[in-house]
């Protein structure tokens, strides 16, 4: 591990100028983080410092400076969440990781009592309504923070009469809610009781999917290919006996086998190049059958959110969850999503039997029926015969070391900014792994900071992520408070010293690469506005926008070179891969509608409870896709998205449609460009959420981005059709 991580900084020594000191600090830079039980003073000092500002904002008559010091008690409290949230998800050492758990329940707790301040929320009225905000982030702040408070429940009316609330209960390791009788209860400790019981369920069923993946043992081993056996656990068992081992029972020979974690990672290996089909059935069903404690988890969120929206005066948690974007209501969204599903229905189902096809050709069976477990392994087999993409031959331009080199060719051609190498000090790293990288502007300085935690390892998050730790903020006229985030990905490193990249690693980078340049550079007056902390619609959009550019070979012949040769990446071999991608777009396209339909349905509005989710998903995938629903199988409840997202996944598909607009109107003609990163970075990535949605995407690309419906806004579809071949 350590020899891995000196190969990744030589090389990345080689693309960034370096610094030379050390200091000594804590996690993150944090001095108060220096050791795990820092997280407990470190939530100390949140609570002490947002009391402060708490009592100082009861001393100041309605102004700007009420918002002002709002957002402090928000950036002083989200420093918190997100530290914790990272060293849960990243950290190696279970003290750290225990600690910051606690403490993200505790400031957690903190931020419900400070949400349902009624003196705080008086002071934002009052500003609001005096008319003494001058400028329009300032009103929209003002607006949201109320908006916040409203969300948490403190303009309900309190109640005299009997009411129902809820106590979180732990019991055999499974989450309950305990409804209990209280004559002095109102609506708002009933809610408040409820987010925290929503809090609990989502760490919950996440912390089950890192930690019950599911697997499957494969005997014998040589069942799974040569080349991917590295990706799996050797294990072995007493040799099933045959004739020749019956007549000699001293024969204690065991045969060797291979278990196959559950993993999306390994899951999606597997099912791509096993050419055994009963394995990958047996590997499908052990990877969508876990963990089987989410279904009673997720039982329980779904009618925790239920019961909050409608304490909230909302018909649905989907409602409630959806009312604040610009698509203002579930019913314009499900209509949205029903439409799409219709219009790609007809393609995907051609693709369907383009692949079904091919199999019953491979199988030499001509009624051969095509299984979920069967679409990874034939989509791939199909594209490489029709291509002739060798993975390795692709993969060979794409050294990680090489792939972060293109992080900086992007930044330096569009903005014309760099990302430096500088050295962390002691503490201020979770693993040998991580590097930490400043942008830097020559004009404008520091931009902000990033650190890269690339490497997959035994009880890290397990899928790719951009984790905020500081938001940006106006501190003065000449001070600005920089923006600290973190990327993190899982990419195996089992090949070698430095790990590569499939094509596919490269998207994805690039995809959570977008994430980061909102957050680095948005430059907003309050840290609440700070990068990505924008509408949900909008969110995903710079993340799908820089997906476009892992595919360009434009962009690709700067950095994807030939670790021989030091050839750029071969523009036939690009096209290839454009066209490889291009195959089954409506069945990728088919299952995201899938993916946001049953979301949006499973916090939606329900006739009957208790909501039986497995049935549900089911059906909506009979009536959705092409594929089979396979009995038994749960593979919603390690979907992660239904927490973070809740009634929310919807958005991807938003922002697929916003992004694939923007490329063509603005990016495609010459994606490197000073005067496209301009565009970008003026019109659209500086205002984080400072701006109105709608406003900022038809000032950035113009009014036909985006389409009214129903009382809500819609993306307009005719790129995302045309780039589809709809």
């Amino acid at each position: 591990m350590l020899l891995r991580a000196a190969a990744i900084r030589r090389a990345a020594v080689a693309a960034y100028s370096t610094a030379a000191a050390r200091p000594e600090t804590g996690l993150y830079g944090f001095d108060v983080l220096r050791t795990a039980k820092g997280f407990r003073r470190f939530v100390d000092e949140a609570i002490q410092r947002s009391d402060e500002l708490v009592a100082h904002i009861v001393q100041l008559p309605p102004s700007a400076e009420i918002v002002r010091a709002m957002d402090e008690i928000s950036n002083t409290v989200c420093s918190v969440i997100d530290s914790a949230e990272l060293c849960r998800n990243t950290h190696p050492d279970r003290d750290f990781v225990e600690e910051g758990d606690k403490a993200s329940m505790r400031i957690y707790e903190h931020l419900q009592y400070l949400n349902t301040n009624t003196t705080l929320y008086n002071a934002i009225l009052k500003a609001e309504s005096e008319g003494v905000l001058l400028t329009d982030e300032t009103r929209k702040a003002a607006n949201n923070l109320r908006v916040d408070f409203e969300k948490g429940g403190i303009h309900l009316p309190k109640g005299s009469h009997c009411q129902v609330y809820f106590k979180l209960l732990l019991v055999n390791f499974h989450f309950y809610l305990e409804t209990q009788c209280s004559s002095t209860a109102d609506k708002l400790e009933r809610v408040n009781h409820l987010n925290l019981a929503i809090a609990q369920l989502g760490r919950k069923f996440n912390e089950n999917i890192m930690m019950k993946p599911g697997f499957v043992d494969i005997y014998p081993a040589s069942r799974i290919p040569r080349s991917i056996q590295h990706n799996f656990k050797a294990v072995s068992r007493s040799r099933p006996m045959g004739m020749e081992e019956q007549s000699n029972p001293m024969n204690t020979t065991r045969q060797k086998g291979l278990r196959i974690l559950a993993d999306s990672g390994t899951l999606s290996s597997a099912l791509r190049w096993v050419s055994d089909e009963e394995v990958r059935r047996q590997v499908f069903i052990a990877g969508n059958s876990e963990p089987r404690e989410n279904i009673a988890v997720l039982d329980e969120l779904i009618d925790a959110r239920d019961e909050f929206a409608k304490t909230m005066g909302c018909k649905s948690y989907a409602e409630f969850a959806i009312c604040p974007n610009m698509a203002a209501s579930a019913d314009v969204v499900m209509a949205f999503l029903n439409d799409l599903s219709d219009i790609v229905r007809h393609k995907a189902d051609e693709e369907f039997n383009t692949i079904r096809d091919f199999k019953r050709r491979k199988c030499n069976q001509k009624s051969a029926d095509l299984e979920p477990w069967d679409e990874d392994y034939y989509i791939g087999m199909m594209k490489s015969s029709a291509h002739s993409v060798d993975p390795s031959v692709v993969a060979s331009y794409f050294p990680l070391s090489q792939c972060i080199k293109g992080l900086n060719v992007l930044v330096e051609s569009l903005f014309g900014a760099t990302f430096n190498q500088i050295p962390m000090g002691d503490g201020e790293s979770w693993h040998p792994d991580v590097i930490k990288l400043s942008l830097h502007h020559p004009d404008q300085g520091d931009l902000g900071f990033m650190y890269l935690d690339l490497y997959s390892r035994k009880g890290k998050y397990p899928g790719c992520a951009h984790f905020a730790i500081r938001g940006g903020r106006r501190l003065s006229d000449s001070e600005y408070q920089l923006p600290i985030i973190a990327l993190v990905c899982n990419f195996s490193s089992s090949r070698g010293l430095t790990a590569r990249l499939n094509h596919w690693d490269v998207e994805t980078l690039f995809h959570e690469f977008g994430h980061a340049l909102h957050s680095l550079l948005s430059r907003t007056e309050y840290q609440h506005f700070s990068g990505t902390r924008v509408a949900l619609d909008v969110a995903e959009t710079p993340s799908n926008l820089f997906e476009f550019y892992a595919w360009d070979y434009r962009v690709l012949r700067t950095f994807a070179l030939d670790e021989t040769t030091g050839d750029p990446i071969p523009e036939k071999l690009v096209k290839a891969l454009n066209a490889s991608r291009n195959m089954f777009p409506a069945t990728e396209l088919q299952r995201q509608i899938f993916y946001s339909i049953m979301d949006l349905t499973l916090f939606g509005e329900h006739t009957s409870k208790p909501l039986d989710t497995i049935s549900a998903v089911a059906d909506l995938k009979r009536k959705h896709t092409s594929w089979n629903y396979v009995e038994g199988t749960h593979w919603h409840t390690r979907f992660s998205h239904l927490i973070n997202y809740g009634a929310g996944y919807y958005s991807y598909l938003y922002a697929r449609c916003f992004a694939t607009t923007i490329w063509h109107e603005v990016c495609q003609d010459d994606p490197l460009s000073r005067s496209t990163g301009s565009a970008l970075r003026d019109k659209f990535l500086r205002y984080g959420g400072a701006k109105d949605p709608s406003a900022l995407l038809k000032d950035f690309v113009g009014d036909s981005v985006i389409r009214n419906a129903g009382g809500g806004i819609i993306p307009d579809i005719s790129s995302l059709r045309k780039e589809v071949g709809l």
